[in-house]
C-alpha cells in the first residue's frame, strides 16, 4: 500500500516580513554566527532560541580537526538550553549560516543529527516549537514542528 508524507512549511520573501520577535531571534542568530569555530569548513552557523520565559539562547557552530568531534549550533543551543533551563519550554528555534558551501538563495537544512535532536526535544518538552530556517539573501521558511524535518524519525515508539 502506498502512503505519502507531507510537510508544511510558511515561506517568507525576506525574513523581515517576520514578526518582531522572530525578527530578534534572526538577529542574534547573525550575531552569534560570527563566534562559529569553522577553520576547516569556513562555513558559519549560528542559532538562537526563545523560551517560555522569554529567554533567549544562542549557539554557534564549534569544529574540530578530529571529525566529528565538533558540534552544530542547533545542538550547542538546544543542549545548553537542556542543562541550564529544564524545566522552561522552547518556543521558537531560529538558525542561520553563513559560507560558500550552500549558494546564497538556499536553504540551510539541519543535519539528520540536529534533526533528531530537535525532535527529541519536543518530545522532552511534550510540546512542539516553531523552527525558522533563513536563507543568506533573506529567504525564510518557517516549520511548526521538528516532525515537519523528520518525519520518519526514530522515536521511543519505534
Amino acid at each position: 500500500m502506498k502512503q505519502d508524507v507531507t510537510i508544511s512549511f510558511e515561506r517568507f520573501n525576506h525574513w523581515n516580513e517576520l514578526s518582531k520577535n522572530d525578527q530578534e531571534l534572526v538577529e542574534r542568530a547573525n550575531a552569534v554566527s560570527k563566534t562559529a569555530y569553522a577553520p576547516y569548513s569556513k562555513f558559519h552557523v549560528g542559532a538562537s532560541l526563545r523560551l517560555s520565559n522569554d529567554e533567549i539562547v544562542t549557539g554557534s557552530n564549534q569544529e574540530n580537526i578530529a571529525y566529528p568531534s565538533g558540534l552544530c549550533a542547533e545542538r550547542v543551543a538546544l543542549f545548553y538550553t537542556g542543562a541550564n533551563f529544564p524545566d522552561e519550554q522552547i518556543e521558537t528555534l531560529c538558525v542561520v549560516a553563513e559560507g560558500d558551501l550552500l549558494p546564497v538563495d538556499k536553504i540551510l537544512s539541519p543535519c539528520g543529527a540536529c534533526r533528531q535532536v530537535m525532535l527529541e526535544t519536543e518530545v522532552r518538552q511534550k510540546k512542539s516549537y516553531r523552527i525558522i530556517l533563513v536563507s543568506q539573501n533573506g529567504v525564510t521558511i518557517v516549520f511548526n514542528s521538528a516532525v515537519d524535518l523528520l518525519p520518519l524519525a526514530f522515536g521511543i515508539t519505534d
